[in-house]
Formats: structure tokens, C-alpha cells, sequence
């Protein structure tokens, strides 16, 4: 059925046709790649760029939280506490560590440790500094004082008998020290004797 287009059967012109077509999807995927590539690196150093700069001002807030721990709260104290707050929290930093928390590694630097018999795992008791991060991003681990369960009781017996830790060496395993090779035997000649001159 004729829709009103020229019908063109020559297969030469439908093999160009056809490469063309191709051609022209490819540099379409290609550019739709780049455009992803470039918007994924603009982001990459923006995110660089913010946690350089929220880093650089850590010090600050660290200032405005002692200042508002040790200093009556005014009006002017509050509002420059909040503004500053708002505007870093508008650029993704978040404040982590409150008292009660599972003692991590990952996020947490223990300053002081407590002993108490009846906790069975680390816990956070006292916030000293706290962390912050932006996005996945570890700005700065809090400083916290943890308290956990008493370090396992030591074998009295260990070392009698045992083997040895990984590292440590045995006694039929540490090397002798050098011995110092003996002297050559060398042989010297005794002196030559003297004979007697004949009688003339």
C-alpha cells in the first residue's frame, strides 16, 4: 500500500541509510555518556570543595559550643549559634555522638576508658568533642569516654607448656649466635740450625 512516500528499493542506498542511522545512535549514546560523566565529576569536586571548607571551619563551631557551654546564653550568643548551624547543616554537615551510644571504631576515638563490671559491650558515656560528617563522608570522628566490661582474665599457666604466639620464637627456633671461625693451623719452619765449621 502506497503511503505517499517514494518507495526506494535500491539496497545501496538502504545499506548508507542504515549505517547512518547507526552512526548517529552511537555518537547520541556517546554524548549522553559524556553528559553523565561530567555531571558526575561537577559533583565530585563540589562534594571536595564543601568538606574542605566544612572541615576548615570545625574550629569555629568547636569555639561557638565551648563559648555556649561556659558563657550565660544571650540574645546575640543565639543568634549567631543558629545562623551559623543552619547555614552549615543547608550545606550537608551533620553532627553525630550523644551519650549512650555503641562505641564504634569507625566513628568514635576513645579518650578515656572505664571499666564497669555490669555493661557487657563499649557505650558512649560522655561526649568530649563532637563528630561530623557530610554525606558518607567522615569529616572528623568524635572524642568520646567509653565504658565496657573488664579486658578477659589472663592465663596464669600461659607460657608453660604452651606454644608459643604467632610471632614469637622458640627456643630450639632462635638462631645460635655466630661462632667465630678457629684460627688457621699454620705450619712454620723452626729456625735453620747451625753446624759446626770443620776443623782445617
Amino acid at each position: 500500500m502506497d503511503d505517499g512516500r517514494p518507495q526506494n528499493t535500491d539496497p545501496t542506498l538502504r545499506r548508507l541509510l542504515q549505517e547512518r542511522t547507526e552512526d548517529l545512535q552511537w555518537v547520541k549514546a556517546e554524548y549522553d555518556n559524556y553528559r553523565k560523566r561530567v555531571r558526575r565529576d561537577r559533583m565530585a569536586v563540589r562534594q571536595i570543595a564543601v568538606a574542605n571548607v566544612l572541615r576548615a571551619l570545625l574550629p569555629a563551631l568547636d569555639a561557638v559550643d565551648r563559648t555556649c557551654a561556659h558563657e550565660p546564653m544571650t540574645p546575640g550568643l543565639k543568634d549567631i549559634t543558629d545562623t551559623l548551624r543552619t547555614q552549615l547543616g543547608s550545606l550537608g554537615l551533620e553532627t553525630f555522638g550523644q551519650e549512650g551510644d555503641p562505641f564504634d571504631p569507625a566513628r568514635h576515638e576513645a579518650v578515656i576508658y572505664h571499666i564497669s563490671p555490669d555493661t557487657e559491650r563499649l557505650i558512649c558515656t560522655e561526649i568530649l568533642r563532637s563528630g561530623y560528617r557530610l554525606g558518607d563522608q567522615l569529616l572528623r570522628p568524635a572524642h568520646v569516654e567509653v565504658t565496657g566490661p573488664p579486658p578477659p582474665a589472663r592465663n596464669p599457666l600461659a607460657g608453660h607448656g604452651e606454644e608459643p604466639h604467632d610471632g614469637a620464637e622458640r627456643d630450639d627456633e632462635r638462631p645460635s649466635p655466630p661462632v667465630r671461625p678457629a684460627a688457621p693451623n699454620t705450619w712454620a719452619p723452626s729456625s735453620r740450625r747451625t753446624l759446626p765449621r770443620p776443623s782445617i
